[in-house]
């Protein structure tokens, strides 16, 4: 049983715990909550217990992250055993080095996180069997493709490491398609159908066959040549694979294969009038690339019974195909169609903009590919739509990122400091890592003005702040505020000794002022250690009390990205 002389103690450890989970930051609830939980006894003294975790949860927030690692590593000595990486279930009917998967985007709009997850699985498949892993641009709807986006989808794939054994492109393709259109149609399995659309629909409903569906192979030969020549225009005509009409889904009686678009495409321009839609192209690529395994999301099930009927008419044996259920994240647009949407009415900045959660995006907050990859392995292959959320993603990239990250202060809401009576120090060396000592230091110079060594402090610290209070700017010294003024605070030298006080970053008077871009679109201004403006753009380093960033540029403004806490 804990005695309440030594619940402090343990309440400590509680909230320091709670701190380093959640980015630097305890919360009275979860601590008092994790508290009683431990010590059911302590429940008959909660207004004593709320009240020593209030005081403790305080004294735990003015620590910075690594100082608050620091102590919970005094406490409770790390573990030597390491995370284990994620073992991929085995997949059926998988030989190994006989394994061939494929991601086959639709270059109508960027990757998210969504998209990620087919690419990511079939590539972490097709390499644990030694197999192949190929990228295949689905391009047959002319309307919808974006020509950047074929080197967008490039970018983004290279960025996560995923690299493809063969490329294809589905505009390259369109004889091998029309090869295969004409020996169905004359074998009498394919037909060209002339009906409107909704005709079509009453008697496809109805499991009625059209005027078409008897026509002979000469008749239907004929009007595919008008087809092709351009003399049938858009909406006048489509090939149709003819399947069971009473099969239960709709959807899939009679499903059309091609049909005719007469604007151009964007990369082939008007070389082709008759394009192949979605089940037609991808099932006869499929089985021409030797695709063993297809995963796909569940949504595709009507997708996949269409493609079977194809497969039964030319005798192949379909692929083993691999569902899962959807991947949401509340909140979130993941949507291409919404997102190119939004872009061309310039509601967002670009497919980059920090709101979105493209793979683009993240990559410009300064989100490592690795995180992705282990969020995405560890939702894997269930049939259950999944729910991930951003702290979930916040919390695989700090494992990560932490490691590596500098160490810099940065102030925003910036407020002026004038300490007097400080040594006269000219600059202080820093560590840039607080468990790295191979990382180096950086050189923070000092500056002395008539009234002494003068600050920039940040306002959320600057309102804790109670005349007569000493407090401690991180590193360096402790300053006992003697006024707080409209034109800044006054203080005095308080000592060099590290003591339990609250402690705060800072930064010289003189700093170059730097924005930071917000996930929210906002931007907060303030002041930046100079040696920060001496990296290179596209560093991820860590601005101590705040969270991590990506520095995007340091001219002509200094701009970094918000990554997270």
């Amino acid at each position: 049983m804990v005695q309440m002389e030594n619940l402090r103690d343990k309440i400590f450890n509680l909230a320091l715990l709670n701190a380093v989970e959640h980015g630097g930051k305890a919360d009275v609830s979860a601590v008092i909550k994790k508290a009683l939980a431990e010590f059911p006894e302590l429940k008959s003294k909660v207004r004593e217990v709320l009240e020593v975790v209030r005081e403790v949860v305080t004294e735990v927030n003015f620590l910075s992250l690594d100082e608050q690692k620091s102590k919970l590593g005094e406490i409770k000595p790390p573990e030597e055993k390491r995370e284990k990486k994620k073992e991929l279930p085995e997949l059926p009917l998988a030989e190994k080095g006989k394994v061939a998967t494929r991601f086959a985007p639709n270059p109508n709009g960027p990757l998210h996180l969504g998209n990620a997850r087919a690419a990511i699985l079939s590539y972490e498949y097709a390499r644990k069997y030694d197999g192949k892993f190929i990228l295949r641009f689905e391009d047959t709807n002319p309307e919808k493709v974006q020509l950047d986006m074929y080197d967008f989808i490039r970018n983004d794939l290279r960025w996560l490491g995923l690299r493809w054994d063969e490329e294809y492109i589905q505009s390259d393709r369109l004889p091998l398609y029309y090869d295969y259109a004409e020996k169905l149609i004359g074998e009498g399995k394919a037909y060209v159908c002339t009906c409107r659309p909704e005709d079509f629909k009453k008697l496809r409903d109805a499991g009625r066959a059209c005027s078409c569906r008897g026509r002979s192979p000469e008749g239907n030969f004929r009007l595919w040549e008008r087809m092709i020549s351009g003399d049938l225009k858009e909406g006048d005509a489509v090939l149709r694979i003819k399947t069971d009409l009473s099969h239960p889904n709709p959807a899939v009686r009679d499903w059309p294969a091609c049909r005719i678009v007469d604007i151009p495409h964007p990369r082939v321009g008007e070389k082709w009038k008759v394009w192949p839609l979605y089940n037609f192209a991808a099932a006869i690529d499929d089985h021409e690339m030797g695709i063993t395994h297809i995963f796909r999301g569940k949504e595709h099930e009507v997708n996949e019974q269409c493609q079977r009927t194809l497969y039964e008419h030319l005798g192949w044996s379909y692929p083993t195909a691999v569902q899962y259920g959807r991947l949401n994240m509340p909140g979130t647009m993941l949507s291409k169609t919404q997102i190119v949407l939004a872009v061309r009415e310039g509601k967002l900045s670009g497919y980059d903009d920090v709101r979105l959660a493209t793979l683009a995006a993240l990559r410009r907050r300064g989100f490592l590919p690795e995180a992705i990859k282990r969020i995405i392995l560890d939702v894997g292959l269930t049939l259950v739509d999944s729910q991930l959320s951003w702290e979930t993603l916040y919390a695989a990239n700090r494992k990560l990122v932490d490691e590596i990250s500098d160490r810099y202060f940065f102030v925003h809401d910036p407020v002026k400091l004038t300490v007097r009576e400080a040594p006269k120090l000219r600059e202080v060396r820093l560590r840039l890592h607080p468990s790295r000592e191979d990382a180096g230091e950086r050189v923070i110079p000092l500056r002395i003005e008539e009234g002494g060594m003068v600050f920039f402090v940040c306002g959320e610290d600057v309102e804790k702040m109670r005349e007569g209070e000493i407090f401690r700017l991180k590193d360096l010294m402790n300053v006992r505020l003697i006024e707080k003024k409209p034109s800044g605070l006054v203080g005095d030298f308080a000592g060099m000794e590290v003591a339990e006080i609250q402690k705060i970053h800072w930064v010289p008077a003189g700093a170059p002022e730097l924005d930071v871009l917000m996930p929210d679109g906002s931007i907060l201004t303030g002041f930046v250690e100079p040696s920060v403006l001496s990296l290179t753009p596209g560093a991820v380093i860590q601005f101590e009390r705040f969270g991590f960033v990506r520095l995007e540029r340091v001219t002509p403004r200094p701009l970094a990205i918000f990554t997270h806490r």
